[in-house]
């Protein structure tokens, strides 16, 4: 007989495309999938009950961006700006990451998302200079019971030259093509704008290989509608197509985003302190581009979704009153509700990668990524008279007592389960020796706060091409 869990008498926030909520509700799941959810439901024998009263129950949160390699860096670039890290990373210190690296911070990264109650990882992995690279990357995935989505790249090369490469093709082969649900595929890459379009050969190789690309779009001085026209004229603009940020795009670029059923990743708590752009989630809403939710870099930022709902939630109302105030207006009822951005949360990373009829809701037949929210232990988590928004506002990762993913529980009473984490420190500490080492002590101290070189970086922060966007760059 399967192994069966049990949560019982809880809130629940279904996230089904009717968004029931449920009082006093219970979830059983039996193997890997959702059995029942409903009220006064008979645990199977030998079933683990979860008591969830006086807690939430809801699906597990999606993250759709996150350089999990940086993870090993926390904090590191708390004050960087984009142009900086562009600087760290791209130009300078990046390189002197190795597999081992990668595989410690995605390790640390992976710890963090399932102790926060995300489910589902988009692994944004750009430092991925060597197919060992990329298996370091996988292999720290599956060493975590979680669910994650690698999505390949290489900052170092032009993406014409990683995607077209041997050694790509041979890693595709070796390592991603099982169509196991636990470990996704994309290929990440980011378009210029140059008129030359190289990046259509990477684009080819996705068609090809029937992966979906995730691109970082609408970024300032990096990315911007030249790009996305060139996507669309040459026919790469599909469904399965995930735009990160899209934050400083003109309306022809939404229309395009729209009409080909693409969506965006917002990273709210990046674009607000790094400079990509406002978050866009009104003109988003406007043009009725669905949304993810990402948190982008833990070298900066935090790792859970809680900071990155109540941040998009902040922005966009903040816009909204702004917006208000210059027309002598006063703003009575917002326009962004809790309820969207817990769905953006769930559903609308499931929809974005493809998933949807896998995860991102409490519903027969799914599979269980599952998360109570409960915290006997703090006045936070009563009362509970706002669903959604207790979950946008008031709780956050310490309110995460179990989390369940594909049926196992790999959190329990606020602990992770069965994984090492000390291990996972002991990697990263490695990791951070042999930088400091290698950069010395004053480049790495300066590194918090680096110069800018005398040349123009944000001509183009990319090193993989000689393009220069001039003057030219904003010209629509």
């Amino acid at each position: 007989m399967s192994e069966s869990v049990l949560f019982r008498n809880g809130t629940v926030l279904t996230m089904d495309d009717r968004h029931t909520v449920l009082t006093g509700a219970d979830v059983l799941i039996v193997g890997e999938r959702i059995a029942e959810v409903g009220p006064n439901l008979t645990a199977p024998e030998g079933a683990t009950v979860i008591d969830a009263a006086g807690g939430i129950v809801m699906p597990g949160m999606i993250d759709t961006h996150r350089h999990m390699w940086q993870t090993a860096m926390r904090g590191y670039g708390a004050d960087w700006t984009l142009t900086q890290y562009f600087v760290w990373y791209y130009l300078e210190s990046g390189k002197l990451f190795r597999p081992e690296d990668v595989y410690a911070g995605n390790l640390l990264a992976a710890l963090e998302a399932i102790d926060a109650g995300v489910t589902t990882t988009v692994d944004w992995s750009h430092g991925l200079q060597t197919s060992q690279h990329a298996d370091a990357a996988v292999d720290a995935l599956q060493a975590v019971p979680g669910r994650f989505v690698l999505a390949y790249g290489n900052i170092q090369q032009g993406p014409w030259e990683w995607a077209t490469s041997p050694e790509f093709r041979d890693f595709v082969n070796r390592r991603m093509s099982g169509g196991n649900d636990m470990l996704g595929f994309q290929m990440a890459f980011d378009v210029t704008g140059d008129p030359a379009f190289p990046e259509k050969a990477a684009f080819e190789v996705a068609r090809e290989l029937g992966v979906p690309v995730t691109t970082h779009a609408g970024v300032w001085g990096a990315t911007n509608d030249d790009g996305i026209r060139l996507m669309h004229e040459n026919g790469f603009m599909t469904p399965q197509t995930v735009y990160v940020h899209a934050a400083t795009l003109t309306h022809d670029s939404y229309h395009r985003i729209a009409a080909t059923g693409g969506s965006v990743s917002v990273s709210t708590e990046s674009e607000q302190s790094a400079g990509q752009g406002y978050p866009p989630t009104w003109t988003l809403r406007d043009h009725g581009i669905p949304v993810s939710l990402s948190m982008d870099t833990s070298v900066w930022w935090s790792g859970d979704l809680f900071s990155a709902m109540r941040t998009t939630l902040g922005a966009d109302r903040s816009r909204e009153h702004m917006e208000a105030h210059g027309r002598a207006e006063t703003v009575t009822h917002v326009h962004l509700r809790a309820e969207q951005v817990v769905d953006w949360a769930t559903r609308g990373g499931s929809r974005a990668l493809g998933l949807d009829s896998v995860v991102g809701s409490l519903e027969a037949g799914k599979k269980a990524d599952v998360v109570l929210l409960k915290n006997e232990h703090s006045p936070v988590m009563t009362p509970i008279l706002h669903p959604y928004g207790h979950v946008a506002f008031q709780a956050q990762r310490g309110d995460v007592d179990t989390v369940v993913i594909n049926g196992r529980i790999v959190k329990r009473d606020g602990r992770l389960v069965g994984v090492d984490l000390a291990a996972a420190r002991d990697a990263v500490g490695r990791t951070i020796e042999h930088l400091r080492s290698t950069m010395g002590e004053e480049a790495w101290l300066k590194g918090m706060n680096p110069d800018i070189p005398e040349t123009k970086v944000m001509d183009n922060p990319y090193t993989y091409t000689e393009w220069d966007a001039g003057s030219a760059q904003w010209k629509h």
